[in-house]
């Protein structure tokens, strides 16, 4: 199963530069890594980063990480959270997010 995360054009460059990140601000302040299935990750994206530009998706294979927990979020759906830094080898696929319209255009998500 693939597993999605959103990134501001500033926090993919970090990754990209270091290898591993702690993920954006909020994933700091929480401790962990937030990540949305391909059911969640439009309305995470409306939610979140409404209106925001410059956005990259990442897929990451849920099997293949060790530190993933599956934990109640928005209206009790689960959601995984990552418990370690994200590294760029974890990162299957990566693609852009572009806003047309208002309105952010997810790629074709397997």
């Amino acid at each position: 199963m693939l597993i999605y995360k959103i990134f501001r054009a500033s926090e993919w460059d970090d990754l990209q530069a270091t290898g591993a990140t702690a993920g954006a601000p909020i994933d700091v302040i929480d401790g962990y890594v937030h990540f949305s299935t391909a059911e969640t990750v439009a309305e995470t994206a409306a939610k979140y980063f409404a209106g925001e530009e410059g956005l990259v998706l990442l897929a990451v294979k849920a099997d293949s990480l060790d530190a993933l927990k599956w934990e109640p979020a928005r209206a009790g759906v689960l959601f995984p959270h990552l418990y370690r830094h994200l590294r760029m080898d974890d990162v299957l696929w990566h693609k852009p997010l572009p806003l047309v319209g208002g309105a952010h255009v997810f790629p074709t998500l397997t």
